[in-house]
Parts: C-alpha cells; structure tokens; sequence
C-alpha cells in the first residue's frame, strides 16, 4: 500500500471538511495560485506550463460560474463578470498577454478579498448570536 503525501491529505481534508463560503475562496485562491504561474510560465517563455496554468484558471471561473443561483440578483452581476474574465483568461493564453492577466488577477483579487471579508463578518454575527442565548 503506497503512503499518501501528508500535503496531499491535509489539502483533501481541507476540502472536504470546508464550508460552502470556505470553498469559494478556495477557489478564488487557486485561481489567482494559477494566474502567477501562468505569468511566470510567460515571461520564461514556457508556452506548455502557460497553457496549462491558464486552462486551470478558466477552469476555476467556469466552475464559479456553474455554481451562481441564478434566482438571486447579484448573481447575475456575478455571471456577467464570470465571463468577461474567462473570454480575458482564453484571450491572454493565445496572445500571451501579461496586461490582460494583470487585469484578471486585479479583479479575482477583488472577488477573493470581499468574500473573505464576508466570511469573517458572518463568523463574527454568529458568535455575536450563539453568545447572547
């Protein structure tokens, strides 16, 4: 029986034991983990790790884009944003374009930094809550 890589596991744990609103960050994350590889893949003129790396930031925006409730208004805000930076992620992977991945990384950054300010918010409201009863 082969040993599991202990990063590995604890990544897998991570995951599986992480909220809905963990997840997106996760994801959020991942896609920017992408994005700077994707940039260092360019300016080392990796053409194959480029491709690779920016193929899993579409990846992650498209999953993003799967995910939205359609039923709520914001999301359809969201799925408009969704696409415009997947179609910029496919456009900066053929002209391997660092501008274009700047300004992508400017915007998911955005998305990943107000998530993470809404999780702690709803953390602290419920401790707020479960300590007044």
């Amino acid at each position: 029986m082969a040993m599991n890589n202990p990063y590995q596991s604890y990544q897998q744990n991570a995951v599986n034991t992480a909220s809905p609103g963990e997840l997106t960050l996760m994801l959020y994350n991942g896609c920017l983990k992408f994005i700077t590889l994707a940039k260092k893949a360019i300016g080392d003129g990796n053409v194959e790790a480029k491709n690779t790396n920016l193929i899993k930031a579409q990846n992650i925006i498209h999953e993003l884009m799967v995910t939205l409730n359609m039923d709520v208004n914001v999301s359809k805000q969201l799925m408009v944003m969704y696409d415009y930076l997947h179609r910029q992620l496919v456009e900066a992977n053929i002209k391997s374009d660092l501008a274009i991945l700047e300004e992508v990384e400017g915007f998911v950054t955005e998305f990943r930094d107000t998530w993470k300010e809404a999780i702690q918010l709803n953390r602290q409201s419920q401790f707020t809550t479960s300590g007044q009863a």
